[in-house]
């Protein structure tokens, strides 16, 4: 396929290599600059985008390597948003929510040198990711959001979707042509255990579907042609654990498919999952790529397990419009999920090999 999603895809973020780790530890201590810390970085990302490369790849990413979380590091860059930290977690910080304490607005680039430099090193297509609108929305709903500032919800989703079509105004002027909008809130919506702390906390869960999705198609309102942008539905992907339970619903699948965008990434690694009878909502123009591989264990996945599971995807998408990826990334915050490099490479290998061997490609 010469135009993504590919055959055999992957959604983005990449185990940190123990050098990584090491100097963004030093440079948070202060025993180190953030020039030293942005050297290794660029060398950490060139590996992996070689190593991308060379195991078949038509795509690569960053690894989101100069990330804390993969979503915060790009929400707190807009105007009027800040992050509050949440309970501890075994010691360890669990990502911290974002709330809203202003207008939101974008005020200039955010991420785009992120993108430059991945494009600098790729032989093959680049890809950005970045959180979805609603993100700013779904983890701490009503109560994250100042009613000094938007005592209604309405002005709050135009100032969103504003300032998204600006940032992603300014990734398509850095020469980005695919682009991954990260969302964990339809299939969290899908959760009645999300819905009702939603509703405790004010929020109407019915409602929100239709809004999610109106917020992306208004942010995707003045994209350019050429460029291809991708949706993928998390259930949540910290240090190898979730957060919503739960198949695809249709009164939700069915907001979710109406977004402008051109594919979507959707998990289906496990049982929590539920099954494929979701995809036949899907519009004609558009793509799934199915995460049937996953990135919370080392276990690598056997091909014709995998096979027979896109087969049976095919019963409700033809084949020509389906593609393959793990179900999530391997390290949606520098922690990493729990299992090796290896493993992880071991795993895009085996997507490369599976969508060969079903696609020919």
């Amino acid at each position: 396929m010469a135009t993504p999603p590919f055959r055999a895809d992957h959604v983005g973020s990449l185990l940190r290599p123990a050098a990584l780790h090491d100097a963004r530890a030093k440079a948070k201590a202060g025993a180190i600059p953030p020039s030293a810390l942005r050297e290794v970085e660029d060398r950490a990302i060139r590996a992996a985008v070689a190593k991308q490369e060379s195991i078949g790849l038509n795509v690569v990413t960053d690894g989101e390597y100069r990330r804390d979380f993969w979503h915060l590091d790009f929400l707190r860059q807009l105007g009027g948003v800040t992050q509050v930290t949440g309970m501890q977690f075994a010691a360890e910080d669990v990502p911290p929510m974002p709330a809203v304490i202003g207008q939101v607005r974008c005020a200039g680039p955010i991420m785009t040198d992120h993108f430059r430099y991945l494009a600098s090193l790729a032989k093959t297509t680049p890809k950005l990711t970045v959180p979805a609108p609603a993100m700013l929305h779904i983890r701490g709903g009503r109560r994250a959001i100042s009613r000094e500032h938007y005592p209604d919800l309405g002005p709050f989703w135009n100032d969103v979707s504003n300032a998204y079509r600006a940032a992603i105004g300014h990734i398509a002027a850095a020469g980005c042509t695919y682009l991954q909008l990260d969302d964990v809130s339809f299939s969290y919506l899908c959760d009645a255990r999300i819905r009702d702390g939603l509703r405790a906390g004010g929020d109407d869960p019915a409602t929100l579907p239709r809004a999610y999705a109106l917020a992306i198609n208004q942010a995707l309102a003045n994209r350019p042609a050429g460029m291809t942008v991708a949706m993928h539905t998390c259930r949540g992907n910290f240090r190898s654990t979730w957060l919503a339970s739960g198949g695809y619903e249709d009164a939700v699948v069915e907001a979710m498919f109406s977004t402008d965008v051109d594919a979507y990434f959707m998990e289906w690694d496990s049982e929590r999952a539920g099954g494929f009878e979701p995809l036949r909502l899907l519009p004609k123009t558009k793509r799934v790529v199915l995460g049937l591989v996953t990135t919370k264990s080392g276990t690598l996945e056997s091909k014709d397990v995998i096979a027979r599971r896109i087969d049976e995807a095919a019963k409700y998408v033809p084949l020509d419009r389906l593609c393959l990826s793990p179900q999530c990334g391997f390290a949606s915050t520098h922690h990493g999920n729990k299992l090796t490099e290896e493993e992880q490479w071991r795993k895009l290998e085996r997507v490369v090999e599976v969508a060969r061997e079903v696609w020919g490609v």
